[in-house]
């Protein structure tokens, strides 16, 4: 396929796409490892990683290899019928959630969100009554752009425009247990949350407040369903980020690195909680295919192979350290290679971060003031001082 100019790809993305992406005007043609390259050769270093998906990097010679040959073995069969991968991937995220649950693939994040709600829904209406159906989420969560998985997400500014939204949604403030306790009545029948809220800013949550958080959630007979679509399989220095406090779920949601750019997601739950779940209460045409679910074995197996936990907290002690000593960043958050770099009061970030994508460096401006820095694990420790040099140099030039 002959590459286009960039002028003609935004040309016929503006005459045939729906015009609901603020793109850079940027067309990547290409990536190896963390670098990527544009419609006029232009070298980038990508320190976003497709929003933390690409974890083992671009063109990933094994996974790119293990979707060759599945594809010229078998597609699609849909689930009215079993596949010889899918019974396989769901196995090893059962085993790498600790065991004793099941597990429900999925094409996206949002759908695994999706998927978790229905459960956790099905599951207190089953135990408790019709009217325990309401889902607790957090002020400044994300977890989707359906309408479902939108009326979860803590951030109001998003609703307005289309309201009516499902009901049975409610929302306290991130970390404050008190305001939790009193929205945990008779109706409540989960609670949702990230352990670091990462469109809302790369914010951490806490680890004693995602422990008081499983021990109310016990208390009140209610379900913990944590949000790892982000942060989970090894990108923050442990497999899970729930791991950090030593606690357990009821729901674990996953997508983003699980396919390394592959769409495919799942919806991980304890065997109490799935066992609420009858046949044709939830499904999917596309779920958990040969495919996608080649990859995300192919995806695991790398994982696992090159430490991915441990791969993610030294080149975050390192990346966080590089930037932490830049002019004009007074604030690193996160953790392992999810981070944060807080500018100093009189920098926009938006306006930072197209400098950087001019110089080569691919970040996002996660919020007015602040940077979302997540590179693939195995970024070199040569790639991190580069990208720290770029970062210094434009906030060199933003500051003068």
């Amino acid at each position: 396929m002959s590459t286009l100019s960039l002028d003609d790809l935004v040309a016929l993305d503006a005459a045939h796409h729906m015009a609901v992406f603020g793109r850079a005007q940027v067309a990547f043609v290409r990536g190896e490892g963390t670098e990527l390259f544009d419609t006029e050769g232009m070298r980038y270093l990508d320190f976003l990683s497709g929003l933390a998906v690409t974890s083992l990097g671009h063109a990933h010679p094994g996974v790119a290899a293990a979707i060759a040959d599945q594809a010229r073995t078998l597609l699609h069969v849909s689930n009215l019928f079993y596949n010889d991968v899918q019974p396989r991937l769901v196995a090893r995220l059962d085993a790498l959630l600790g065991g004793g649950g099941k597990v429900f693939c999925t094409n996206s994040g949002a759908e695994a969100n999706e998927c978790a709600i229905k459960l956790a829904r099905r599951y207190a209406q089953r135990h408790f009554g019709a009217e325990r159906f309401h889902v607790i989420g957090m002020l400044g969560g994300f977890h989707g752009r359906t309408l479902a998985t939108l009326a979860a997400t803590g951030k109001p500014q998003l609703h307005e425009a289309f309201q009516p939204l499902p009901q049975g949604f409610r929302h306290v403030g991130y970390g404050d247990l008190d305001a939790l306790a009193g929205a945990l009545d008779e109706r409540a029948a989960a609670v949702l949350v990230e352990v670091i809220q990462g469109e809302g800013g790369v914010v951490p949550a806490d680890l004693g407040y995602l422990r008081d958080l499983r021990r109310l959630c016990d208390e009140r007979e209610v379900l913990l369903v944590v949000d790892e679509i982000q942060t989970g399989l090894g990108r923050t220095g442990e497999w899970f980020g729930f791991e950090h406090a030593g606690i357990r779920p009821d729901i674990v949601t996953l997508a983003k690195a699980l396919g390394n750019g592959m769409p495919i997601g799942a919806c991980w739950a304890r065997d109490e909680v799935a066992a609420a779940f009858a046949r044709g209460d939830h499904g999917s045409t596309y779920a958990g295919q040969p495919l996608a679910a080649r990859a995300a074995l192919t995806v695991l197996d790398e994982l696992e192979r090159i430490d991915a936990p441990g791969l993610a907290r030294k080149q975050g002690e390192r990346l966080a350290a590089a930037l932490g000593a830049v002019e004009g960043v007074v604030e690193i958050r996160g953790r392992g290679l999810l981070l944060a770099a807080e500018l100093e009061p009189g920098l926009d970030s938006a306006t930072v971060n197209l400098a950087l994508l001019r110089a080569g460096l691919v970040a996002n401006a996660v919020t007015p003031t602040s940077l979302r820095f997540a590179p693939p694990l195995l970024v070199r420790d040569s790639e991190i001082d580069e990208a720290a040099a770029i970062v210094a140099g434009v906030l060199c030039g933003a500051r003068s």
